[in-house]
């Protein structure tokens, strides 16, 4: 079977995925729609593909499978829209920046017997496989606390920091779906400290830029992540997990894996400057493990319920720097 795609968005992360799927044996890529015509044709002429609009690609016979990579505040209806049509659908993160929208959309989904992944791409990168893999294969025993360390050359635009949601429901996101597939218990609490020092206007659009996290589960075992939207030396992407037995861990990644010794000392490459470049390898997998899921009729790797539960998360720690105190996620979760 050959999964025939359609893209719903044609800004940066829809020719991410448009350079994926196109790349994929087991997919085709049919169409692509984006409200800004330029930015349709530029992947209609590299890849050609047809430009469509929405509700034709919805009720089109030749499309099996949708990736929205749309503004976050359309998801959750797009979602809901393809999971009516009986199109399978790959949607970015978050399906909305609202918990009760979600957990509405996800019952939508349910009704229908749709498939949904939601598009956690680090899970799918493959130092951070191969982390979890030596986890799974007990060779450091017990997990007993997890660092994850993320942090951008430089913050985003302040338009779109203003409608991102925020660092915790935009940046951090991505790190408590990491923290929740790695330590092999669900998160019991969440405590977190953040503040404005990169940019003012950062603050004054209602965000933070820097934080650390502190994630239990109900056993003890922890997971401590540390943001900032700013870091001169690169796009900084590590993970550490100590277990009973030893230790995991991811480094960086660089433009080369050399190192250059002289009189001066030792010398390596600039890391990878962004997840476009960083996470090349991850938004193949990503694609590869949806293609497959659509193929075989499975759940996929990364679902709604994971997509809900990172929310959570980052509404917790959103509520733990409000309030100064711990916070249980059952408070958000109900």
């Amino acid at each position: 079977m050959t999964v025939r795609f359609a893209i719903l968005g044609a800004g940066r992360i829809g020719q991410v995925h448009a350079r994926a799927v196109t790349a994929n044996p087991g997919a085709i890529l049919v169409a692509i729609s984006d409200p800004v015509a330029e930015a349709a044709t530029a992947v209609a002429d590299r890849y050609g593909c047809e430009i469509r609009s929405i509700d034709d690609i919805a009720a089109a016979a030749d499309v099996d499978a949708v990736a929205i990579c749309t503004p976050t505040n359309t998801h959750a209806d797009l979602i809901e829209q393809f999971a009516r049509a009986g199109k399978a659908i790959f949607c970015e993160k978050p399906v909305d920046l609202s918990l009760a929208r979600v957990q509405d959309c996800l019952k939508t989904v349910e009704a229908e017997g749709a498939t949904l992944m939601v598009g956690f791409n680090r899970r799918f990168d493959p130092d951070f496989r191969a982390v979890k893999s030596a986890i799974d294969a007990g060779s450091i025993g017990a997990v007993e606390m997890i660092t994850i360390t993320s942090r951008d050359p430089g913050p985003p635009p302040l338009d779109y920091i203003k409608v991102s949601g925020g660092l915790f429901r935009d940046m951090t996101i991505h790190d408590f779906d990491v923290a929740r597939w790695l330590l092999g218990e669900e998160v019991e609490t969440v405590t977190a400290q953040a503040s404005v020092l990169v940019d003012p206007a950062i603050g004054e659009a209602g965000d933070y830029d820097s934080a650390n996290v502190i994630l239990r589960t109900a056993s003890g075992r922890q997971a401590v992540i540390t943001n900032s939207r700013r870091d001169t030396y690169g796009y900084d992407q590590r993970i550490e997990v100590l277990g009973s037995k030893g230790m995991v861990s991811a480094r960086n990644m660089a433009e080369a894996n050399i190192e250059v010794a002289g009189k001066d000392g030792f010398g390596t490459p600039p890391l990878l400057n962004f997840f476009m470049t960083r996470y090349v390898a991850a938004y193949a997998n990503e694609i590869a493990a949806f293609v497959e899921a659509v193929e075989n009729g499975t759940s996929p790797p990364t679902t709604g319920q994971d997509g809900m539960l990172a929310l959570a998360l980052a509404d917790a720690a959103l509520a733990s720097v409000a309030e100064g105190r711990t916070v249980k996620l059952s408070e958000i979760t109900g």
